[in-house]
C-alpha cells in the first residue's frame, strides 16, 4: 500500500500575516505546499489528507485541492479548539490552536496505512520525500512503533529575520532518535546558534546539530498514542491558554518510555520557508534557481 502524506495546513503565519500557505512563490503562483505535492508524487505517495480550519475550506478546495484531485486522492479534515476528548471542554479565553499532535489526531478516521505528516509552509525538497516515502514503503505489514524522522542541520533552517522554532534531536550511533526538544526560539547570535531555555538562557549548540522540520513518518497505531497522551496533556495544562501539543512532545515521551523507535533520515536535501516577510524574497529566489536547474518544471500542476 502507498503511504499517505498528511499535511498540517490549519495555522495561520502569525508572524508572517495571513495564510501563507496559499501565498504564490513559484513562477505560476506556486504555492510552497504545491512543490512539496509535486515531490511526494513523485516519490511514491497515493494519497493526500489536509488539515485545515472549517472556515477555510471553500478558499481552499477552490485554489489548493482543485489543482490536485486529477492527480492523487485528496482529503479534508478539520481542527477545531472544540474538539476534546469526552470530560474537557475548551477554557473560556483561549484562542491558540492545541497544537501540531493535536491536528494530527485529526486524521486518525481517514488514514488507515503508513503516513508521513509535514507542514506546508515549509520547503522540504525533493531528496527528503524520496528517503521518507522508501523508508515507510519498507515498513511490514501491521508494523507499528517503528516511526522516522526526516532530519536537517539547524545551521541550515534559520532565518535571517528573527527566530524560529525547531525540535532539537539527539541521536546515537545508529541515527535512532534518543531524545528530541521543541526550542520556540532559536537564532545565529555573535557567529553561534542558540536557543532560548527554560530558564531564560541563550545556549549556544553546533550548526550540525539535527532538527526537526516537522517531518515525520508514522504508522496508525500513532494515533492511539496521540489520544492517551492529549488526555494526560490536557489534564495538566488545560488552565494555560498558550499550551501546545506538539509532535516532539509525544515522541520524546514514546522514546525514553522504550514504546517505539524513530530512525532519523539523512537527506541531501536543504530546507527552506517564510517564516517572516522579510524571507519571502530570499524563497522566490530560491525556487527560481531550481527551476534553472531543471529540478522542476516551469508549471507543476
Amino acid at each position: 500500500m502507498k503511504p499517505t502524506l498528511f499535511l498540517l495546513a490549519a495555522g495561520m503565519g502569525s508572524r508572517y500575516g495571513g495564510l501563507k500557505q496559499l501565498d504564490g512563490l513559484g513562477p505560476n503562483g506556486e504555492t510552497i505546499m504545491d512543490y512539496s505535492i509535486y515531490d511526494a508524487i513523485n516519490a511514491g505517495f497515493g494519497k493526500l489528507v489536509f488539515v485545515i480550519r472549517k472556515d477555510f475550506e471553500d478558499d481552499f478546495r477552490a485554489k489548493i485541492i482543485s489543482k490536485y484531485d486529477k492527480h492523487i486522492d485528496c482529503e479534508i479534515v478539520f481542527q477545531s479548539l472544540d474538539d476534546l476528548p469526552d470530560g474537557f471542554k475548551c477554557p473560556e479565553g483561549r484562542t491558540k490552536p492545541w497544537g501540531t499532535n493535536h491536528a494530527l489526531l485529526m486524521g486518525a478516521d481517514v488514514i488507515k496505512e503508513p503516513f508521513a505528516v509535514i507542514n506546508c509552509d515549509d520547503f522540504y525538497g525533493r531528496n527528503s520525500f524520496e528517503v521518507m516515502a522508501k523508508f515507510l514503503s519498507d515498513l511490514s505489514d501491521g508494523a507499528k512503533d517503528n516511526y522516522s524522522m526526516v532530519g536537517f542541520r539547524i545551521g541550515n533552517t534559520l532565518s535571517e529575520s528573527g527566530t524560529v522554532s525547531r525540535g532539537i534531536c539527539q541521536t546515537d550511533k545508529d541515527n535512532y532518535l534518543l531524545s528530541i526538544v521543541e526550542r520556540t526560539k532559536i537564532q545565529r547570535m555573535d557567529g553561534s546558534v542558540k536557543y532560548l531555555d527554560e530558564n531564560d538562557n541563550w545556549i549556544a549548540i553546533e550548526d550540525s546539530t539535527p532538527v526537526s522540520m516537522n517531518f515525520w513518518g508514522f504508522t496508525p497505531d500513532y494515533f492511539e498514542y496521540s489520544n492517551e497522551y492529549f488526555i494526560k496533556f490536557l489534564s495538566e495544562n488545560m488552565d494555560n491558554l498558550k499550551s501546545e501539543f506538539f509532535i516532539p512532545l509525544l515522541v520524546d515521551y514514546l522514546i525514553k518510555q522504550s514504546k517505539a523507535s524513530v530512525k532519523v533520515l539523512e537527506t541531501n536535501s536543504v530546507w527552506f520557508g517564510v517564516t517572516y516577510p522579510q524571507d519571502r524574497q530570499s524563497v522566490v529566489d530560491k525556487i527560481k534557481a531550481l527551476i534553472e536547474l531543471g529540478e522542476y518544471p516551469q508549471k507543476l500542476f
